[in-house]
């Protein structure tokens, strides 16, 4: 199914009226860190950065463009409802996009087109039960998703032709209960997934040649109340999470970042985490921590929170030990949300978060986080929450 010929006529209106300023090569756009969608790039279709956002409320998915200059978001076109889909986690790869639909247990493979319009050609694909979050492996031969109410990870392997998928084996693995977030490590042999109703994180092995996953000894480890978000620092070495609901000690703020260390040796705990000194962090006020980023520079850790009262938490990290240190005047009172990504640009330009009316944008100072928001921010999202947000670099 395709987009609407109106969404069609509409990008390329948009085109004409936005390429100026959406000049490729300009240093704060490099690339985007969203979700880890491997060493294959997907392709730049004209002179803008093309977005897609899920939208679980209309069982679709967005189509919108952000201007390189401005960080401004336009919203162009956005596929066919299909009900019971509500997508949720989205990956990118090459011309391909994969769709999580929580509801219909389900994988969607859309094609994406030169002028970044999507067409589904394919039935999707089945998966577990409650499918949250789609990640694809760096050297872009498998798709993970979390099933976040079977408790396991389905592991396919991708076409590079077609990009169809089909399930290794052994799939789905045993990933304990509720697992939500799922990441892979920059040594690409190593997985963590986060399980929120237990507080606890879930390591594997990863067989970049099957496409098995393998449980860390020791597997898995305790976080906090309402494990959710996962981040890990640009050296590899420290894997952070968002314990949403932690109960901190003075109760000064709801929700804490668990740190860990990421054992690197090879051999029988390859992979296994140990707490970093200090751990956990913690903020003088704000609640519920959910998405963790860092900036593109590694020079700050961010949470976001609900609401816009603290809700924007900034850290300074340790290269050495990994210990965070709240920056100054963080937490920041600015509008954020719950249960979407931020999206932090290479150059250090822009971040993006999701919350219930659209999309805050912001631009963030690189040597304190300070956020300042973008012109026009929130942008809409048609009336309804996001889910989950991926942008082309």
């Amino acid at each position: 199914m395709s987009f609407l010929k109106a969404a069609r006529a509409a990008l390329v209106c948009k085109k004409y009226l936005v390429g100026w300023a959406a000049v490729l090569g300009v240093a704060v756009w490099a690339s985007f860190l969203v979700s880890c969608s491997g060493d294959k790039q997907v392709p730049t279709f004209g002179q803008h950065q093309n977005a897609y956002v899920t939208l679980p409320g209309q069982n679709s998915v967005l189509f919108m463009q952000i201007n390189s200059i401005t960080g401004e978001i336009t919203s162009i076109g956005q596929t066919p409802q299909i009900l019971g889909n509500s997508p949720k986690g989205l990956a990118l790869l090459d011309k391909f996009l994969y769709v999580a639909n929580s509801q219909a247990n389900t994988v969607s493979l859309f094609t994406i087109a030169k002028d970044g319009s999507l067409s589904q050609n394919s039935a999707p694909t089945p998966a577990g039960s409650g499918p949250y979050q789609v990640i694809v492996d760096p050297s872009g031969k498998y798709l993970l998703v979390t099933n976040s109410l079977s408790n396991n990870v389905s592991v396919f392997s991708i076409d590079s032709g077609s990009g169809a998928l089909t399930e290794v084996a052994g799939s789905p693995f045993f990933a304990n209960i509720d697992p939500g977030e799922i990441l892979i490590a920059p040594t690409n042999d190593l997985v963590y997934v986060s399980n929120s109703g237990v507080g606890t994180v879930t390591a594997f092995t990863f067989s970049t040649s099957t496409g098995a996953l393998t449980p860390v000894p020791g597997s898995p480890y305790y976080s906090g109340a309402g494990a959710s978000g996962l981040a890990i620092d640009p050296t590899g070495t420290h894997l952070y999470v968002a314990n949403s609901t932690a109960v901190n000690n003075p109760p000064t703020s709801i929700g804490n970042l668990s740190g860990f260390n990421i054992d690197l040796t090879p051999g029988a705990n390859y992979g296994a985490l140990s707490a970093i000194t200090g751990s956990p962090f913690v903020q003088i006020a704000g609640s519920e921590p959910t998405a963790l980023v860092f900036s593109a520079n590694g020079t700050f850790l961010f949470a976001t929170t609900p609401g816009s009262v603290y809700s924007v938490w900034a850290f300074s990290i340790d290269s050495t030990t990994g210990a965070l240190t709240a920056t100054i005047n963080s937490p920041f009172s600015v509008t954020a949300g719950n249960l979407f990504a931020i999206i932090d640009s290479a150059g250090g330009g822009f971040f993006y978060i999701g919350s219930p009316s659209g999309i805050q944008g912001y631009t963030y100072d690189q040597n304190t986080g300070q956020p300042t928001v973008i012109n026009h921010s929130p942008f809409s999202t048609g009336g309804t929450a996001p889910g989950r947000m991926v942008i082309s670099p």
